[in-house]
C-alpha cells in the first residue's frame, strides 16, 4: 500500500500551486500531476525535491566519472497517483500502462512487448467513425499490449453487411461469394490490413495513400477531415504500424506512393527508408513535387514563402524487380526544330532542306520570318509554325550532336560526314529508327517528340519529378462527391497508377478518403481494395463508385473513354466492443455516458480482465471526475482485443446468429474455407 504520509505531504505541496492540481471540488487532478511529472516541469520538480521526506524516499545517488549524481525515481513516485484498488496487484499499477511486470521492470522494458499503440483510430484512438468537431481534446488510448494479446487483436476479422454493386444492382445486393472482385472495407485500417494478409500478401502491385498529416502546433491550416493534430512521435508510430503491413502486402515488383505535405515529409521519408530499404538495399524510387495551389488571393498571405507544393515519396519493395511504365507529358513547340524537308518522300540523297520559319513566312506572303513576325505578331506566327510542324512531324527536324558513346558505326559515319558536309549519310537499323547524318550531326525528326496523349498527337517530353500540370482547381465536385479540402485530382492518381501498374493489377489505398483512388483504378481496369473508417466518407465512396459503374463522365472519364461497367463489393468489419467505444465517445452528458455504461454492463461488453468495473463505478473519485475524464477511463477499461469479432469466432453459434447466411458464406469464401 502507498505510504499515506508521503501522499499527504505531496498533496500539501501541490496545494501551493493553487487550482493547477485540484478541481473546484477539491479533487486531486491525478492526470494533470502525472502529465507534469512526465514532462519534468521545473517548478513542480523543484518544489517536490525540496521536501526532505520525498527527497530521501525517491532519490538515489550513483557515481559517474567520480562525481555523485542524484537520480529521481520518477516511475515509483508516479505510482502513487495511478494506483487504485480496482487495478489488480499482479499487474502494473500504472493507470496509463496496462501490462505485466517482471523483476520490478515494466513489460515494455522486456522482449515480451512487440507493439505500442498510441493515440489514433479505434485501436490507437478511441473510435473515430465521425468527423470530430466538438472536442479537439478527445480521449486517446495509450496502451502497451503483450504478444499474445497483439496476436488476438490483429487476427483476421469477420465481414458483415456484404453487398455487391454492379450495373444490374446499382443499389446493391447481398453476395455470398468473393471472386477477387474490387473491395471496399469499412473499419479500422490497421486491423483491416491484417485481415487482408492471408489472401493478399505479396499480391498488391501499387499502394497509394494520402494519410492524415502531422501539423505543427502553431499552424492552423488543416483541410483534411480526419483529426490530424498528432504529436510527431505518435504520428510516426501510427504510420509505422501500417507501412510495415503494407510492405508485406506488396508484390515483389510492387511499389508504394505516399503523398505528404511539408509537415512530416522528412520524417516519413526516413521511416520509409527504414521499412523498405532492407539488407542495405536502396529501394527508393523518387521524391515527386506536385504543385497543389497558387499564391493568389487571401491564401497567399504567409509569414514566409508561400507553400504551393506537396510531395509523393515512392519506394519499391524490390527496386530491381520494379518496372517503370514510361510516362510523357504534353510540351510546347521547340523552336530548335527549324528545318523542313518538302520532298521527304524522295531519296535522302535528293532531300531539299529549308529553313522552316522562312518557309512559313513565304507561304503566308511575307519575304522572311522577321517581316512575318512584325506583321502578325510573335505569338501568332509561333502558333502557325507549331501547327505546321505538328502536321508535318516526319518532315521537320533539328540537328543534334553525336557523342563518342554512340554506336561505333554511327561514330564512324559521323566522322565521315564531316568530310562531305553537304551530303547526307543513311544508317538503316533493323530494330530501331533509321539514322540520317549530315556534317557530323544527326537529323532528329519532330515525329520522335510527338506522341498520342489521351488520343491526341501532341509534342511531348519525358515525365520529370516536378509535376505542375495536374490541376487542383475545380475538382471539388469531381466524381459527384463534394469535398473542398484534401481531395486529390483523378488525373494525379491516374498518372501514379499508369506508371506503376498495368490493367488487372491490384491497387490498394488504406486511407481512401473521398474514393479517388478506387474511382480511377476502376476506370483504368485495375482491381482495387479501399479501406476507410469515417462513416461520412464511406457514404461518399459508395455513391461515387456507383456513379462510375453507371458511366459518369467526370475526372479522367473522357480521356480514357470510360463507358461504365464493372462492380465492387462493400463489407464492414463486424463490430464488437467498437460499437460501445463509439457510444462512449459520442456521449455529450454524464447521463448519456451512464446509459452507455449500463448497456455495457447488461449487454456483456468485454472489459480489461485486470479491472473490476463495478468497483470503478462505485469509486468516489470516479464519481467526482469531469465527463471527459470519465469517458477517458471508460474507453480505457474496454477490452481493445475485442473491438471486432475474429473470424475464428464464427465457430460460435451465438456469433453466427448475429450474421446473415450470405455473410457467413462470404467469409468462408474470402478466407478460402468451405466449412469451419
Amino acid at each position: 500500500m502507498i505510504d499515506s504520509k508521503i501522499m499527504e505531504t505531496t498533496k500539501s505541496i501541490l496545494k501551493d500551486f493553487g487550482n493547477t492540481y485540484f478541481s473546484d471540488k477539491g479533487t486531486l487532478r491525478r492526470n494533470k500531476v502525472i502529465e507534469d511529472l512526465d514532462a519534468y516541469t521545473p517548478m513542480l520538480m523543484k518544489a517536490l525535491l525540496a521536501n526532505q521526506l520525498i527527497h530521501d524516499t525517491y532519490t538515489e545517488s550513483i557515481v559517474i566519472d567520480d562525481k555523485n549524481v542524484e537520480l529521481f525515481k520518477l516511475n515509483q513516485f508516479i505510482e502513487m497517483f495511478t494506483y487504485k484498488e480496482y487495478w489488480q496487484d499482479s499487474y502494473t499499477k500504472f493507470e496509463n500502462k496496462i501490462g505485466l511486470t517482471a523483476g520490478g521492470k515494466f513489460i515494455d522494458e522486456t522482449a515480451d512487448v512487440v507493439l505500442d499503440f498510441p493515440f489514433k483510430d479505434t485501436v490507437l484512438k478511441a473510435g473515430m467513425t465521425k468527423e470530430d468537431q466538438k472536442d479537439a481534446n478527445e480521449p486517446f488510448l495509450h496502451e502497451t499490449i503483450a504478444r499474445s494479446e497483439i496476436d488476438q487483436l490483429l487476427e483476421p476479422k469477420i465481414f458483415v453487411n456484404v453487398t455487391k454493386y454492379d450495373q444490374e444492382s446499382l443499389d446493391g445486393a447481398s453476395t455470398d461469394n468473393f471472386d477477387d472482385d474490387n473491395l471496399i472495407i469499412k473499419g479500422n485500417n490497421l486491423i483491416a490490413l491484417h485481415s487482408l494478409k492471408n489472401r493478399f500478401s505479396g499480391k498488391i502491385k501499387t499502394i497509394y495513400i494520402d494519410p492524415p498529416y502531422y501539423f505543427e502546433a502553431n499552424k492552423k491550416e488543416d483541410t483534411f477531415k480526419y483529426n490530424s493534430n498528432f504529436k510527431l512521435s505518435t504520428w510516426l508510430v501510427f504510420m509505422k504500424n501500417r507501412l510495415e503491413v503494407a510492405r508485406d502486402l506488396l508484390s515483389p515488383d510492387g511499389a508504394i506512393f505516399v503523398q505528404i505535405s511539408d509537415d512530416g515529409v522528412a520524417e516519413v521519408h526516413r521511416l520509409l527508408k527504414e521499412i523498405f530499404n532492407k539488407s542495405d538495399e536502396n529501394n527508393f524510387i523518387n521524391k515527386i513535387t506536385v504543385k497543389t495551389k497558387s499564391p493568389s488571393g487571401f491564401a497567399s498571405v504567409n509569414a514566409g514563402v508561400f507553400e504551393t507544393a506537396e510531395y509523393i515519396l515512392a519506394f519499391a519493395k524490390n527496386k530491381k524487380q520494379w518496372t517503370y511504365n514510361q510516362q510523357f507529358v504534353e510540351a510546347s513547340y521547340d523552336e530548335n526544330y527549324k528545318f523542313y524537308i518538302p520532298n521527304k518522300e524522295e531519296s535522302y540523297k535528293n532531300w531539299n532542306i529549308l529553313n522552316l520559319f522562312d518557309f512559313i513566312a513565304e507561304k503566308q506572303g511575307f519575304t522572311n520570318k522577321r517581316t512575318a513576325i512584325k506583321e502578325l505578331g510573335r505569338a501568332a506566327f509561333h502558333e502557325m509554325v507549331a501547327g505546321f510542324a505538328l502536321e508535318n512531324k516526319d518532315k521537320v527536324f533539328r540537328y543534334t550532336a553525336i557523342g563518342n558513346n554512340a554506336g561505333a558505326d554511327i561514330v564512324i559515319a559521323r566522322d565521315t560526314s564531316k568530310k562531305s558536309p553537304d551530303d547526307i549519310i543513311s544508317m538503316p537499323r533493323e530494330k530501331y529508327y533509321d539514322v540520317y547524318i549530315r556534317n557530323g550531326s544527326e537529323l532528329a525528326f519532330y515525329s520522335k517528340k510527338v506522341r498520342a496523349i489521351d488520343g491526341v498527337d501532341v509534342p511531348s517530353i519525358q515525365l520529370s519529378n516536378i509535376w505542375m500540370d495536374v490541376p487542383y482547381e475545380g475538382i471539388a465536385k469531381e466524381g459527384g462527391v463534394t469535398l473542398k479540402g484534401g481531395k486529390k485530382p483523378e488525373k494525379l492518381i491516374r498518372r501514379i497508377l499508369e506508371m506503376s501498374s498495368n490493367p488487372g493489377d491490384i491497387v490498394l489505398d488504406f486511407h481512401l478518403g473521398s474514393g479517388t483512388t478506387a474511382s480511377v483504378a476502376h476506370k483504368l481496369q485495375r482491381k482495387y481494395i479501399g479501406l476507410e473508417q469515417l462513416e461520412i466518407q464511406i457514404v461518399d465512396i459508395k455513391n461515387r463508385l456507383q456513379y462510375v459503374i453507371a458511366g459518369e463522365q467526370g475526372g479522367i472519364s473522357k480521356d480514357v473513354n470510360w463507358q461504365g461497367g464493372g462492380s465492387f463489393v462493400y463489407a464492414e468489419l463486424m463490430e464488437k466492443n467498437q460499437g460501445y467505444l463509439k457510444d462512449v465517445q459520442q456521449a455529450e452528458t454524464t447521463k448519456q455516458l451512464e446509459d452507455v455504461v449500463n448497456r455495457m454492463m447488461v449487454g456483456g461488453a468485454d472489459f480489461d480482465f485486470q479491472v473490476d468495473v463495478e468497483e470503478v463505478l462505485q469509486d468516489p473519485e470516479y464519481q467526482a471526475m469531469a465527463l471527459a475524464d470519465k469517458k477517458q477511463l471508460m474507453v480505457k477499461v474496454i477490452d481493445k482485443n475485442q473491438l471486432y469479432y475474429a473470424y475464428s469466432d464464427m465457430e460460435d453459434r451465438d456469433v453466427q446468429e448475429l450474421m446473415s447466411e450470405s455473410d457467413i458464406a462470404f467469409n468462408k469464401s474470402f478466407y478460402g474455407e468451405r466449412d469451419l
